[in-house]
């Protein structure tokens, strides 16, 4: 992953994961033809680009520079985070945490709603855990979920050294079945699912469940370099987005959408969703 910094010549280097991404996204004539085939509600959706030359800016390097140049003014560095990521990196933990910006973005919004009881599930090394657990309150709470007990033993570090341990819980075992264990009489203000993709829809439910009315639900890695949108692509995770998607379509205990991000790690999107 990318470290918040300047230097934009030592953080352009591209992990494994998002280079074997590149050239994936789909063509923009496929994706013309699988909206002509759609019913006209969807069609009146295309994007304003159809038809348009697309910008050369398309590339994993100039992503990854626009989000180093923004955070340069709007996010300072931070040794703590650093330390978390570096941490995890030491310790083999993949590297697949939210980016700095993203990470920012989570806080502003724990912060936006004053949030004092958040839920996330999938800790990793808690580098976002850190970002969420910086917006409580004195009197906050947070709950993190992991299913791997070496994980969540890094996480629980970082944590400490971040000066948020035990104001922030790390729970060991399977994402779903520590939401089911977890009373629906304390309700949370923000629920943040960043986990095993095949299984979003199972989370969103428990944590519609858990989540107070006019509370916040994000569900992370919901674009997929766009794949989740082009008809011949199909994996797990994929599916379990698309899978999410359908059950939304109809799902009138919320009110949701889909943001696309570009940044250092690569093409990809939250769902955002309020509890009614």
């Amino acid at each position: 992953m990318l470290k918040s910094t300047v230097n934009i010549t030592r953080n352009l280097q591209l992990t494994n994961s998002a280079a074997k991404f590149v050239g994936r996204v789909p063509s923009q004539s496929r994706l013309i033809s699988y909206t002509r085939n759609k019913p006209s509600s969807v069609m009146a959706h295309r994007s304003p680009t159809q038809g348009k030359q697309l910008p050369k800016t398309t590339n994993i390097e100039d992503w990854a520079r626009s989000d180093i140049y923004h955070n340069s003014f709007l996010i300072p560095q931070d040794p703590v985070l650093d330390a978390a990521l570096k941490n995890s990196v030491a310790n083999g933990l993949p590297e697949i945490a939210v980016s700095v910006a993203q990470g920012k973005f989570l806080h502003l919004q724990a912060r936006s709603i004053q949030a004092k009881r958040i839920l996330e599930v999938g800790t990793l090394g808690g580098y976002s855990t850190i970002w969420l657990g910086r917006a409580l309150p004195e009197d906050g709470e947070l709950i993190t979920l992991e299913i791997n007990s070496k994980h969540a033993k890094i996480a629980e570090e970082n944590l400490y050294n971040a000066g948020l341990f035990p104001k922030c819980k790390v729970i060991t075992g399977p994402g779903h079945e520590s939401m089911v264990n977890l009373p629906s009489e304390s309700k949370f203000d923000l629920i943040f699912i960043d986990a095993d993709k095949p299984s979003n829809l199972k989370y969103f439910t428990e944590a519609k469940r858990l989540i107070r009315q006019g509370g916040i639900i994000i569900v992370d890695n919901v674009v997929r370099f766009g794949r989740v949108a082009d008809p011949e692509q199909s994996d797990a995770n994929i599916e379990g987005v698309r899978l999410l998607l359908n059950a939304l379509k109809s799902d009138q205990d919320v009110d949701a959408t889909t943001m696309a991000t570009v940044g250092e790690k690569g093409y990809d999107g939250f769902i955002y969703a309020i509890r009614n």
